[in-house]
């Protein structure tokens, strides 16, 4: 009986409007764009009535999608409250609740009409609300429904303007991801594909619209997820055995374990300080042995330089190359000038990795900025990550993906 009820609620079905979205029966394809001004990456979402649209945020390690629901121009009249009693509330709260003590409370009359309330986080500052409230509602026609949670209007603190709330995109139970792969019966995939200004998002099976797009394909290099023993850690994490500089392998006095994580909220790729100085040293001396001319550095970077006398190609500046070594030797992610620096001004670029801290939750984050013009595919079934060169290699770009 559980198990059907389980199963019950987690039967939601998701759609767009048509002009925010294609659907094919084996994928969802969403548009994304950059918000400069924070270096968040958005898409579209229609839902309640009256229809109403708005931008959230997209985050590949978020477990939920949370709205500031109080935002809207009219209240839906649609959105229903899931309750603390239920099975699908005990199926949001997933490892964070402790089942005995949710067990008892069913005999408490006093919980019968309590709302359930799921802990939300902005991503972005970090700030984390227990008294978001799980609901459900219309997302377009009438007659689709999603679970989210309706969060306090100041948790939007630190996003892109006008964006009403946080896309989550991990593998959890009640994930924006989750609910589209298990309402539309299609792969647990995702491929994403981002740019400085627009790009894609699939969910399912990835359709290829152009010959370009079919080539693009066959470039993928795959790369195990880490498997987290830690049921509360979902993000998309792989292993980076070692990093190399124009081919010389840097030396670090910290071991790269524990993973590597993929986001799309933090701008810059971060690794923990240790893993930083020795990397910076490193890069420097390739830098030097191109001649290129160090300058102040400009926040958030720590190392910067002369643009001119640098040359440029279709992968960006030339810089020395930073290759991240997989699983073995053979599979490597390169990242070329294009994703490696960052024009500042005029006069100044910038390496575009930053000091992470002493003590971070991960010793190395892949910021957008380096996922940027390369197509990255995560595949929940076969916990693989694939991964293109940079598109500029093959004269495209992510933002000739289109939905």
């Amino acid at each position: 009986m559980a198990s059907s009820s389980l199963s019950l609620s987690l039967s939601l079905t998701l759609c767009l409007v048509s002009t925010l979205c294609y659907a094919h029966t084996s994928s969802l394809t969403l548009p994304v764009t950059k918000d400069h001004s924070t270096h968040q990456y958005l898409t579209i979402l229609s839902y309640g009535t009256p229809v109403e649209s708005a931008k959230f945020v997209l985050d590949l390690g978020g477990s939920l999608l949370w709205a500031d629901c109080a935002s809207r121009t009219t209240p839906s009249s649609t959105l229903a409250p899931i309750f603390h009693r239920s099975i699908r509330c005990l199926t949001a709260k997933g490892p964070e609740i402790e089942t005995h003590r949710w067990l008892s409370s069913l005999a408490n009359p006093i919980d019968q009409d309590q709302p359930c309330q799921i802990t939300a986080e902005n991503s972005i500052t970090g700030k984390r609300v227990t008294e978001g409230e799980l609901v459900e509602d219309l997302v377009i026609h009438r007659s689709h429904e999603l679970l989210f949670t309706c969060s306090p209007t100041f948790l939007l603190n630190g996003l892109a303007t006008d964006a009403k709330g946080i896309i989550g995109l991990d593998k959890s139970r009640i994930s924006f991801s989750s609910q589209v792969f298990h309402s539309l019966k299609i792969q647990r995939k995702i491929t994403l594909c981002l740019s400085h200004t627009s790009g894609v998002i699939q969910f399912g099976k990835m359709t290829h619209k152009s010959q370009t797009e079919s080539e693009i394909f066959r470039y993928l290099t795959f790369t195990p997820l880490v498997a987290n023993q830690d049921p509360t850690q979902t993000q998309s994490s792989i292993n980076v055995n070692s990093v190399k500089i124009n081919g010389k392998k840097v030396a670090f006095d910290t071991p790269l374990g524990g993973g590597a994580q993929l986001s799309t909220v933090v701008p810059y790729t971060t690794l923990q300080t240790s893993i930083y100085d020795n990397f910076e040293s490193a890069y420097l001396k390739a830098a030097s042995s191109m001649d290129m001319k160090r300058v102040d550095p400009v926040s958030p970077f720590g190392l910067c330089f002369e643009s001119n006398g640098v040359g440029s190609s279709q992968v960006g500046p030339n810089v020395p190359i930073i290759d991240l070594v997989l699983q073995s030797e053979m599979v490597k992610w390169s990242i070329y000038g294009r994703n490696s620096m960052v024009q500042v001004s005029d006069d100044v670029m910038c390496l575009g990795f930053v000091d992470g801290g002493e003590n971070p939750r991960n010793s190395i984050v892949i910021g957008g900025f380096q996922l940027e013009d390369v197509l990255v595919q995560i595949d929940f079934d076969t916990s693989m990550v694939g991964f293109s060169p940079s598109l500029l290699t093959k004269q495209a770009s992510c933002s000739d993906f289109q939905p």
